[in-house]
């Protein structure tokens, strides 16, 4: 009894010790159920769970199963006998026979290496066919192996195949071509995206508006574009078929070559996003109208290559919509809008759609005059006739007044406050300014204009002065005074165009650009006049005559006196010959003796050869044989036939303005008088100033002013029985030519 029980326990051990050991066994078994090719490359490829490999390739490979980490090796590759191609069962497993796994043309290097739980890579190498050449001929396929309970026999369940043919597939890529393949496709939707942003963008109103306002450029563009642009929809359905078809094979290349969908699809989307639409609408936005006309041509090609598909969708269109889907309908209604409100002047949906834009993206830095363009002045001035004619010359109406430095403004002078102002008080600038007190306005630099224009309609001031924070070097930061902004810049930003008035000198005042020279002279006085002339010039004798008056003067025998004129006597001549001292004169009347012969200016029938014009006091004429006598005042003038050549029939004083004066240089010859005799008589009542010039000093003054505008300066005629140096230096340069007449004529303009 206790020898059967011992052997029972003795059984038991055993059978106990042998299922463990099995169990045991059959866990450590390795289980592979799938592999795949890790980083392909070159001429190793995977398809239809076949891996092709050419000789000598060196691949790594992905095992997924369980129970990966048994004793090495128990992993190897077997070629089928004849290169059978099936599944084990309709041959012999070739991984039961050592000769099998010992000749196979892929053999495994190297160890196993998990770097998953499920996972692990392992090496193949590829032998040279000589070796491999007696397994089968043709195609040769091999079988995974696994050594499993200590036996070699094929894994998976439909016998992963290796094929060595160094063929290569029929869709292969090499890695350059895709490269090559992805910027051309790139290339390619940029380009259909800039034809279509470029030819698409104006609609065919616009086009039409361009081609009958626009530039000679323009229309030329315009009439380029018009044909192809009025095939909107065919246009349209071509350029959208042949984008959408490049995106396309752009996202299956890219998986071609990352080997992942969702690498594929980001990297497609990011660079169709940045290449194929960002840099188009960048290029269009500022360049669109001056791209389109080179790009008709790939247009028209576009057409051509989608014919069949493009044409009949967009007769569709045509016929379904009945319009354009390139257009936008609420663009043509805001266009309808502007039109049928743009004959109210004050619409203020124009004002607004208009000037919104250009107001909201400028500031008053863009459109500031600089503070070394500006008029200004010393608060240190004196107001005399030299100081008011340059505020009177620069045209603006708002001075700024600054001390010791330009950028120090402290006051604004309003040329109205100099109405009731006398030169000749000579009133110091601050004595005007701190009376009125006008305030000053400050803005900074990065004010916009929209909110500028806002503060000049509130009516403080329309000149503000621009400043902003300076923050470079050190120290504290200071206000930096940057120039001045008025509300006619504004109003320029707005209509986009200088604003000239009389008193401009510059037609941009921006850049400084002068106004074009006029080719033909308009009438008279229409250029501005220059009030620094009458300024007492310093280091020449004082004339009698006020600056004032001397003005005054000027302005009447430039418009009175015809013979004057600014067509016969340019106005700096006719300016230089009324300073010269021997034209400006007094005479003092004696109350003792009234009948003195100082005071006769002119006495009938006695020859003279001047003209006077008088300033101030009063006269007696004395007309005819009837001696019909009154009395005269200022700006009166007499003998201005004196000035030409005499006639035979007498004028009277108060006719001369009337007449016609002849050319003295066409009519001066040697058989004429050399004086003309008035037939009236002109006495001084009281203390007189005249301006006296004589016949000699206008020929001058008119052969001067011909010399200044004529390149070939006339020749001079001067009466025979004149007793001048002028008539002097004529006989003896005659041969000199015309640069010394040029001079001579010059020097006696002035005396």
């Amino acid at each position: 009894m206790v020898a059967s029980l011992a052997g029972l326990w003795f059984l038991l051990k055993i059978v106990l010790f042998c299922g463990i050991r099995y169990g045991a066994c059959s866990q450590e078994a390795p289980l592979v159920l799938g592999l795949r090719l890790e980083s392909p490359a070159g001429l190793v490829c995977m398809k239809d769970r076949i891996i092709s490999a050419p000789e000598g390739a060196t691949f790594k490979l992905r095992l997924y199963g369980t129970e990966l980490n048994g004793s090495w090796p128990w992993v190897a590759f077997a070629g089928a006998a004849g290169g059978a191609a099936g599944a084990v069962g309709d041959a012999p497993d070739p991984c039961g026979q050592e000769s099998s796994r010992g000749q196979s043309a892929f053999q495994v290097t190297g160890v196993f290496t998990p770097d998953e739980k499920y996972s692990g890579l392992i090496t193949v190498k590829v032998r040279k066919r000589s070796i491999s050449a007696g397994v089968g001929s043709g195609k040769s396929y091999y079988h995974l192996c696994v050594l499993s309970g200590g036996k070699w026999a094929s894994s998976g369940p439909d016998r992963l195949r290796i094929n060595t043919d160094t063929g290569l597939p029929a869709d292969y890529i090499p890695p350059w071509g895709l490269a090559v393949l992805v910027v051309l496709l790139l290339l390619v939707c940029g380009l259909l995206r800039t034809v279509n942003l470029s030819l698409l963008w104006l609609d065919p109103v616009e086009l039409y508006v361009l081609h009958s306002c626009g530039s000679e450029e323009e229309k030329r563009a315009a009439k380029r574009l018009e044909p192809i642009r009025r095939r909107g929809n065919f246009l349209a359905c071509s350029l959208l078929f042949l984008s959408v078809l490049g995106h396309s094979v752009l996202g299956v290349l890219l998986y071609r070559a990352l080997g992942s969908i969702l690498s594929a699809v980001f990297t497609s989307g990011f660079l169709i996003f940045l290449l194929a639409e960002l840099v188009p609408h960048i290029l269009c936005s500022g360049y669109g109208f001056q791209l389109a006309p080179g790009l008709t041509w790939l247009a028209q090609v576009c057409l051509v290559l989608t014919f069949p598909l493009s044409c009949p969708l967009g007769l569709i269109l045509d016929l379904a919509l009945r319009r354009d889907i390139t257009t936008c309908g609420i663009r043509e209604r805001a266009m309808e809008m502007i039109r049928t409100s743009v004959n109210d002047p004050y619409s203020e949906f124009v004002k607004e759609e208009f000037s919104r834009g250009m107001l909201r993206s400028k500031t008053v830095e863009d459109i500031l005059t600089p503070l070394k363009d500006c008029f200004m002045l010393p608060s240190s001035v004196i107001l005399d006739f030299s100081t008011m004619s340059e505020i009177m010359q620069s045209g603006y109406n708002r001075v700024p007044i600054y001390e010791e430095e330009r950028s120090n403004i402290v006051e604004i002078l309003y040329v109205k406050d100099l109405a009731l102002v006398d030169p000749d008080d000579c009133t110091p600038m601050t004595t005007i300014t701190k009376f009125y007190n006008h305030p000053l306005h400050y803005v900074f630099n990065d004010t916009k204009l929209d909110a500028m224009l806002e503060e000049f309609k509130k009516g403080n001031s329309h000149m503000a002065i621009v400043q902003k924070v300076n923050n470079e070097g050190e120290g504290d930061p200071f206000y930096e005074v940057l120039g001045l902004v008025t509300l006619e810049d504004v109003i320029e930003e707005i209509i986009k165009s200088e604003i000239l008035d009389e008193s401009d000198g510059y037609l941009d005042r921006k850049v400084k650009r002068p106004l074009a020279p006029l080719e033909i002279s308009l009438e008279p006085r229409t250029v501005h006049e220059e009030f620094s002339l009458f300024k007492p010039p310093e280091g020449e004798p004082k004339i009698r005559t006020s600056p004032q008056l001397l003005l005054a003067t000027h302005r009447f025998l430039s418009r009175e006196v015809s013979h004057f004129s600014p067509g016969r006597v340019s106005e700096k001549i006719l300016f230089h010959l009324l300073r010269h001292p021997s034209v400006n004169q007094e005479v003092h009347f004696d109350p003792t003796n009234r009948l003195s012969a100082a005071h006769y200016l002119y006495t009938r029938n006695h020859p003279v050869d001047y003209f006077i014009l008088l300033l101030q006091g009063r006269v007696e004429v004395e007309i005819g044989k009837e001696g019909l006598k009154f009395e005269n005042g200022a700006f009166t003038y007499y003998g201005v036939s004196a000035l030409t050549l005499p006639s035979s029939v007498h004028q009277s004083p108060v006719s001369t303005q009337c007449q016609s004066p002849r050319d003295p240089f066409e009519s001066a010859d040697g058989t004429s008088p050399s004086s003309y005799c008035p037939d009236y008589t002109v006495r001084a009542l009281t203390d007189l100033q005249l301006i006296r010039v004589t016949r000699l000093q206008y020929l001058n003054a008119l052969m001067a002013s011909r010399v200044g505008q004529s390149p070939d300066p006339p020749e001079i005629k001067i009466l025979p029985n004149s007793q001048t140096k002028l008539l002097n230096e004529k006989n003896t340069t005659q041969q000199g030519g015309s640069s010394a007449q040029e001079s001579s004529t010059e020097e006696e303009a002035h005396g």
